[in-house]
């Protein structure tokens, strides 16, 4: 199966996580274009429970407009999203979507150097989330 998010687990929570990334994307450039709560949703269109969960729809616009240009279609896979769900452990789960899986769907030229630049920027901002975790972490001790 071909792997398609960048992920990290904190040890932190879910409301100092997702604060921590909205405020990291735009340190690698990146725009929150949307915010879905998913928890919300699913209550109040399916009635079932959950636990927190936002979906971060982040854009690069210069790195967009690349990858547009060497094959429109990949709108279809725009903004990246980047999904922040507390687990049932105390700890909060951070999944990316990996810019580098849209290789896998498309081979225009272009392509590659858009999704590994993409990718160097979010795989950064995950580790920059990585590093003040444990650094809050480890001052709670």
């Amino acid at each position: 199966m071909t792997t398609f998010t960048m992920s990290t687990t904190l040890e932190a929570t879910y409301d100092e996580t997702v604060q921590r990334v909205r405020e990291l994307l735009p340190e690698a450039g990146f725009g929150i274009l949307t915010e879905i709560d998913l928890q919300a949703t699913l209550q109040a269109k399916l009635g079932v429970e959950v636990e927190p969960q936002a979906i971060l729809g982040a854009c690069r616009p210069q790195l967009a407009h690349r990858a547009l240009q060497a094959d429109p279609r990949l709108a279809a896979m725009l903004p990246c999203n980047v999904v922040v769900a507390a687990q049932s452990d105390g700890t909060t789960r951070v999944d990316v979507f990996d810019p580098g899986a849209m290789t896998s769907f498309s081979d225009a030229p272009d392509l590659a150097a858009v999704a590994a630049e993409a990718r160097d920027l979010l795989a950064g901002m995950l580790a920059a989330l990585d590093a003040t975790s444990e650094d809050s972490h480890a001052a709670r001790r």
